[in-house]
C-alpha cells in the first residue's frame, strides 16, 4: 500500500496543508486546503501574537489535521516560516499547536526555508533545465531567492525582508495603491536585492501565493511586459473588483501589487522572466520525507 503523507505550513499570509502520494520519484497531490491566517499582519500591528490570532492558528491547523486524516495521511509534518521565526512570542505558538495536535512544529531558519522551496519547484518541473536553476518564493514575511541544479544541489541562497504583506503595511496603504506608492515599494525591493550577487541560471521559476494568482492575469510567464501590464491594473482597481473578476481571494487581492513588485524585481535579479511553477515547501518537505 502506498504511503501518503501530508505537510501543514504555518506562512506569514497563510496556513497551509498539502497531502500527496509518491509516484516513483516525483509527487502525486491528493488533497490541499488554505486559509488566510494573516500572522504577519498581526505581528506588524502588535508586534506579538495575541493570544486570540494564537487560538486561531491552531484551530486550523487542527482543522487541516483532521483533514489529512480522513484522506489517509499516514503521517503529518508541520513547518512555520518567517513570521514565526522572528515573532517575539513565536515559540508560544508552536507549543500550542503542539499542545492541541501532537505535532511537532519545525520552525524553519532562512536557509532551510530556501532549499526546500528549491527542492519542491526543482523536483516538480515537467522539463527541469540542463542547468543551472533560479527559484524565487514570495511569501508575507520574506522572499527566498535560490540557484541551483535540480534536482537538489543549492549553490546559492538568500532570505530577504521582502514580503507581500510586509510590503503591503508599510508603503501600499491605498486600494488600490497610489503610483508614488508602488514607485516606493519598488524602490525599497531595489535597494535590498541590489544588495545580493546572484549568479546566472538557465531558468527562473516563481512559486507562491502570489505567483499563482498573478497567473491569471498575466498567463504562464512573468516578464517585464506581463508584469507592468498587470501592474497597471492593479493601481486602477481595487481588490474588491479585482477579486472576483480574476477568481483570487480578496485576502490575496490586496497583497497582490506588493507580491508582483517582488517577483518583478526577482526577474530583473536574475536577468529573465520567470515561469509559474507549482511546487514549494511543502512539496520539498514532503519530497524529502518520501526519501526517509
Amino acid at each position: 500500500m502506498a504511503v501518503r503523507l501530508g505537510c501543514i505550513d504555518i506562512g506569514s499570509n497563510t496556513t497551509r496543508l498539502l497531502v500527496a502520494d509518491r509516484d516513483g520519484s516525483r509527487l502525486l497531490w491528493i488533497h490541499q486546503e488554505r486559509a488566510f491566517t494573516r500572522i504577519g499582519q498581526e505581528l506588524l500591528e502588535r508586534g506579538v501574537l495575541g493570544p486570540e490570532k494564537i487560538a486561531e492558528v491552531v484551530a486550523v491547523v487542527t482543522d487541516q489535521l483532521a483533514s489529512a486524516r480522513r484522506v489517509g495521511a499516514s503521517a503529518v509534518r508541520a513547518v512555520a516560516t518567517a513570521a514565526i521565526r522572528t515573532a517575539v512570542n513565536g515559540a508560544e505558538l508552536a507549543e500550542a499547536v503542539t499542545a492541541a495536535t501532537g505535532l511537532t512544529v519545525e520552525v524553519l531558519s532562512g536557509e532551510e526555508e530556501a532549499r526546500l522551496a528549491f527542492v519542491g519547484v526543482a523536483r516538480t518541473l515537467d522539463d527541469p533545465p540542463a542547468g543551472e536553476l533560479a527559484v524565487v518564493d514570495v511569501g508575507g514575511g520574506s522572499s527566498e531567492l535560490v540557484v541551483g541544479t535540480p534536482p537538489d544541489q543549492v549553490r546559492w541562497w538568500a532570505s530577504v525582508p521582502l514580503g507581500s504583506a510586509a510590503l503591503t503595511h508599510a508603503w501600499l496603504r491605498s486600494d488600490p495603491p497610489t503610483w508614488p506608492q508602488l514607485d516606493a515599494a519598488r524602490g525599497e525591493i531595489r535597494s535590498e536585492l541590489d544588495k545580493l550577487e546572484v549568479p546566472p541560471a538557465r531558468m527562473a521559476v516563481a512559486v507562491g501565493g502570489s505567483a499563482t494568482s498573478l497567473a491569471r492575469l498575466t498567463g504562464p510567464i512573468l516578464d517585464g511586459v506581463t508584469l507592468e501590464r498587470a501592474l497597471a491594473l492593479l493601481a486602477a482597481e481595487p481588490a474588491s473588483s479585482i477579486a472576483p473578476r480574476f477568481a483570487i481571494d480578496p485576502v490575496r487581492a490586496r497583497l497582490l501589487p506588493a507580491g508582483l513588485l517582488v517577483l518583478a524585481g526577482a526577474a530583473t535579479a536574475f536577468g529573465m522572466g520567470l515561469h509559474i511553477g507549482r511546487g514549494g515547501i511543502r512539496e520539498g518537505v514532503l519530497l524529502e520525507a518520501f526519501r526517509e
